[in-house]
């Protein structure tokens, strides 16, 4: 409460909050308690200037997987699965027929 310095990072913090919430509520801004959450992940999967980071990166070591690359593996995921490029490449190919197959049919 008297450390005049951490109040200053704590005050930018939630300037910079408010101004991703801003981005991201609807326009009745009721909905802001659920959208906090992707407010703070937007904030920490953010590559940082002064650091050249991310603040996800800084406190676990490692970089955030992304929800979409739950969805559609990435590279990274496939390596860290234990696949060969190879094998994620064929994988990536026989989606890519799938798709097209879907696309036909509709």
């Amino acid at each position: 409460m008297y450390y005049a310095t951490a109040n200053g990072l704590a005050e930018v913090f939630n300037k910079t909050l408010c101004n991703l919430l801003k981005k991201v509520v609807a326009k009745s801004k009721r909905d802001w308690h659920e959208r906090i959450g992707e407010a703070l992940w937007a904030h920490g999967t953010t590559v940082r200037t002064p650091t050249q980071a991310t603040p996800y990166a800084l406190v676990y070591g490692v970089e955030a997987v992304l929800p979409l690359e739950q969805q559609i593996p990435s590279l990274r995921i496939a390596i860290q699965e234990g696949l060969t490029e190879e094998e994620n490449a064929q994988i990536r190919l026989e989606e890519l027929k799938a798709l097209d197959e879907k696309r036909l049919e509709v």
